[in-house]
């Protein structure tokens, strides 16, 4: 597909940018932390309600399959979106 399966980083740009209208618009950046990652994502304001989804169904989703990437890594992850 259009992601390195190593990093967490890269599976949440390609996530989003599924997702989208604006895709040139997705920045993404991971801050390591000791224990844990911090990927922090940023869209376009119209795009910010198609990655959250109705009753933030999407980013839960999102985060799901971020946790399952970062358990088989061996990594703790969180996502957040920017506003």
């Amino acid at each position: 597909m259009g992601y390195d399966p190593s990093s967490l980083r890269d599976l949440v740009d390609f996530m989003a940018k599924a997702l989208v209208d604006h895709p040139d618009s997705v920045q993404v950046n991971e801050v390591v932390g000791e224990q844990t990652t911090v990927v922090e994502l940023a869209v376009a304001k119209e795009d910010l309600g198609k990655v959250i989804g109705k009753q933030g169904r999407t980013a839960k989703s999102m985060r799901t399959i971020l946790n399952a990437a970062s358990t088989k890594l061996q990594k703790r992850s969180v996502l957040e979106i920017m506003e």
